[in-house]
C-alpha cells in the first residue's frame, strides 16, 4: 500500500477506534482501507482482539460496558440499544444501580434473521427506524419507547410507575411523548394502567412516590386534590410535593434510603421549620405511610386537614382493613 494511502488508513481506523470506544467490525475495517490479512496480522500481535464474529476491539483486557453494548450494535448491524440498556447508555455512566454483567438488549428489524451472540438478548420490532435515535454513540431505543417497553415488562406495578416518572423527572422525555409511545404500540402489556401512570404524570406526580400518594392515599380516600409541585418563596423559590387549603397544609414524599446524606435531611428540615414558623404544617412521608399503610395515612392527614379548614370526610376504599374502616366509620 502507498505510504499515502497508509496514512489515511491509520486516520480513518484511529478515528473510527476513539468514536467507537475502541470497538470496530470487519466491514468499517475493510471500508476504512484493512484487508483480512491485516486484520490476521493484528490479532496474532494482540493488538487486537476478537468479541464476536467479525467484531473487535483495540485491546485484550475486559471489556467496559461501553465496549460490549459498541459490540452488540456492530455485530447485529443495523441495530441499537433498547429497553435497559438503551436506558443505561441515556443515563452515562454516573448513574448507580445498574448490573453491567446482564446480556446488552439489541433491537433490529422483525424481518431479519440474526443470530444472538453471547452476552447479548435479540429483540424484534416492526418500527425500528422511528424508534431509535441514529445519531447516539451507540445508536439506541428513543429513552420514551424504551421506558415504555421496561414498564410493560416490569414484575410489580410500583417498578413501571418508577419506569415513567424517572423519566420525566429526570428531563429525559415528557408525558406527551409517553404517551405517544404508548399509542404507537400496537401490543402492549398494561396498556391501561401505563395510560392512568402518565395521566397522572401530567398533573405533576413526578416521581414513584407522589404517584403512590395520589393513587394509594388521596384518590382512593376522598381526600381533595392536591395543588402539586406548589410553589412558595419563604427562602427563594421552593416547590412542595403537594399542598392543600392555599398552601396552608404541606406534604412532602420523601423516597430516599434511610443512609441518605445527613446534610440533604438537614436542609429538608429546616424548610419544614420555616413551614412551621409560617403557621403552616408539613407532613413528611415515606415509603411506609404511603405503600405499606396508605389507608392509615388518608386517615391522619384528613384529620389534619379537617383541623385546619377542611369540612370534607375521608371514606374507606376497597382495600382498607376492617380496624381502619371502624375508624373512619367512627370519626366521620
Amino acid at each position: 500500500m502507498p505510504l499515502a494511502g497508509a496514512r489515511s488508513t491509520v486516520l480513518r481506523m484511529e478515528e473510527l477506534i476513539r468514536r467507537q470506544a475502541g470497538v470496530f467490525n470487519r466491514r468499517q475495517a475493510l471500508e476504512a482501507g484493512l484487508n483480512v490479512n491485516d486484520l490476521r496480522r493484528m490479532r496474532r500481535r494482540n493488538e487486537i482482539a476478537r468479541v464476536h464474529d467479525g467484531v473487535y476491539v483495540d485491546h485484550t483486557g475486559p471489556l467496559t460496558w461501553l465496549q460490549r453494548a459498541w459490540a452488540a450494535v456492530l455485530f447485529s448491524e443495523p441495530a441499537a440499544l433498547c429497553g435497559e440498556a438503551a436506558r443505561r447508555a441515556a443515563d452515562g455512566p454516573g448513574r448507580a444501580g445498574y448490573d453491567d454483567g446482564k446480556p446488552i438488549d439489541v433491537m433490529v428489524d422483525r424481518h431479519r434473521n440474526v443470530v444472538e451472540p453471547p452476552g447479548v438478548r435479540l429483540h424484534r420490532a416492526a418500527d425500528i427506524q422511528r424508534r431509535v435515535l441514529w445519531t447516539a454513540s451507540p445508536p439506541r431505543e428513543r429513552i420514551e419507547h424504551a421506558v415504555v417497553r421496561l414498564a410493560a415488562d416490569a414484575p410489580r406495578e410500583v417498578d413501571a410507575v418508577a419506569y415513567l416518572a424517572d423519566a420525566v423527572q429526570g428531563r429525559q422525555t415528557t408525558a406527551a411523548r409517553l404517551a405517544a409511545a404508548i399509542d404507537g404500540r400496537e401490543r402492549l402489556a398494561r396498556r391501561r394502567f401505563l395510560i392512568s401512570v402518565v395521566d397522572d404524570i401530567r398533573l405533576g406526580t413526578c416521581s414513584t412516590l407522589e404517584h403512590g400518594y395520589l393513587t394509594l392515599v388521596e384518590r382512593p380516600h376522598g381526600l381533595p386534590l392536591a395543588e402539586r409541585q406548589f410553589r412558595e418563596s419563604l427562602k427563594g423559590q421552593l416547590y412542595r410535593d403537594a399542598a392543600y387549603l392555599g398552601g396552608l397544609v404541606v406534604v412532602e414524599l420523601d423516597g430516599r434510603p434511610f443512609h441518605a446524606k445527613v446534610r440533604q435531611r438537614d436542609r429538608d428540615m429546616e424548610r419544614d421549620l420555616d413551614v412551621f414558623a409560617a403557621a403552616r404544617a408539613t407532613a413528611r412521608l415515606g415509603w411506609g405511610q404511603v405503600f405499606d399503610r396508605p389507608c392509615s395515612t388518608a386517615v391522619k392527614i384528613g384529620r389534619g386537614l379537617n383541623e385546619r379548614g377542611w369540612a370534607g370526610a375521608v371514606h374507606p376504599c376497597p382495600r382498607c382493613p376492617s380496624d381502619v374502616v371502624r375508624l373512619i366509620r367512627g370519626t366521620w
